[in-house]
C-alpha cells in the first residue's frame, strides 16, 4: 500500500490534514440497520402472544430487546451462552415485561427460529453507506469491517444487505477476541494493508467503536445517528456516514 494517495473524501471528520489511507467499519447499526430488522421481526413473531399491544407498547418491547438486554449478548461474547440462547433470553425478558412467559420446548424453539428467519429478510443497509463506499472506491482507499459477532454470520448479513463488495471482514472468531480488545481492530488494519494511525474506524457504539479503536491506535469516530448526548466524550463524532465526505 506504500505510495497510495490519501483521498480527500475522508478529511471532514475532525481529522485535520492527516492522511487516511484505509477505513474500517462496525456492521450492526453502522452499515446495516439491525435495529429495524430486529424490531420488525420481533413484532412479526410476537403479535400472537401480545394481542392488542399498542404502538407505544411495541416500541417499549423493541427497546427492551435491542437495548436493555445486551448483558445477555455480552455473556455470548464471553462464551457463556450460545447465540440462540442469548437471543431467547432477550426475547423472554421482553415478553415477561408484558406478563407473557415463553415456555421451554417447542414454543421457545419455534419463536427463536421464526425470529431468526424473519430478521434475515428485513436486513438492509443505511442509505448513506453506498455513497461513502462509492467515494472510497473512487479514491482507491481500501476498506473492511470489524464486528463483534462471528465471521460467517456477519458475512451473510452483509451480502443480504447488498454489501458484498466489503470483502474484508474480521469477526470475533477470526482472532479469538472481541472489541474493545486491540487485537480485533489491528487484524482489520492488517488485512486492508494500512497502519493503525492512518486507518479510520467508525461505528455506532461510543465505547467499543470510537474509544476502543482509538485506544488501539486507530482514528476512531463515533457514528451518533440519533444525536445521543455524551457530555464527557471528547472524541470525533458524526451523525451520518456522509459527514465523512469533504
Amino acid at each position: 500500500m506504500a505510495g497510495r494517495t490519501p483521498g480527500p473524501a475522508i478529511l471532514a471528520a475532525g481529522l485535520g490534514a492527516g492522511a487516511v489511507r484505509g477505513v474500517l467499519f462496525d456492521i450492526d447499526d453502522t452499515l446495516v440497520d439491525l435495529e429495524f430488522a430486529m424490531t420488525t421481526a420481533l413484532r412479526d413473531v410476537s403479535e400472537h402472544l401480545l394481542p392488542g399491544l399498542d404502538e407505544a407498547g411495541w416500541v417499549r418491547f423493541g427497546r427492551i430487546f435491542t437495548h436493555e438486554t445486551t448483558h445477555f449478548y455480552d455473556r455470548y461474547l464471553a462464551g457463556e451462552l450460545t447465540f440462540n440462547e442469548q437471543r431467547l433470553l432477550r426475547g423472554r425478558a421482553a415478553l415477561e415485561h408484558f406478563g407473557v412467559e415463553l415456555e421451554d420446548g417447542e414454543q421457545a424453539h419455534h419463536w427463536v427460529t421464526s425470529y431468526a428467519s424473519r430478521q434475515h429478510g428485513y436486513v438492509r443497509a443505511f442509505d448513506d453507506v453506498g455513497p461513502l463506499l462509492d467515494a472510497l472506491d473512487a479514491a482507491g482507499i481500501p476498506y473492511g469491517a470489524v464486528s463483534n459477532n462471528v465471521h460467517d454470520y456477519q458475512r451473510v448479513k452483509l451480502d443480504a444487505a447488498g454489501l458484498a463488495r466489503i470483502a474484508v471482514l474480521v469477526g470475533t472468531d477470526t482472532v479469538g477476541a472481541a472489541k474493545p480488545d486491540p487485537a480485533i481492530y489491528l487484524e482489520g488494519v492488517r488485512r486492508i494493508g494500512t497502519g493503525p494511525g492512518e486507518t479510520l474506524y467508525i461505528g455506532d457504539n461510543r465505547l467499543l467503536d470510537a474509544e476502543g479503536s482509538t485506544a488501539a491506535g486507530l482514528l476512531g469516530v463515533w457514528l451518533n445517528r440519533g444525536g445521543e448526548p455524551a457530555p464527557g466524550f471528547l472524541g470525533r463524532q458524526v451523525s451520518s456516514l456522509l459527514d465523512l465526505l469533504a
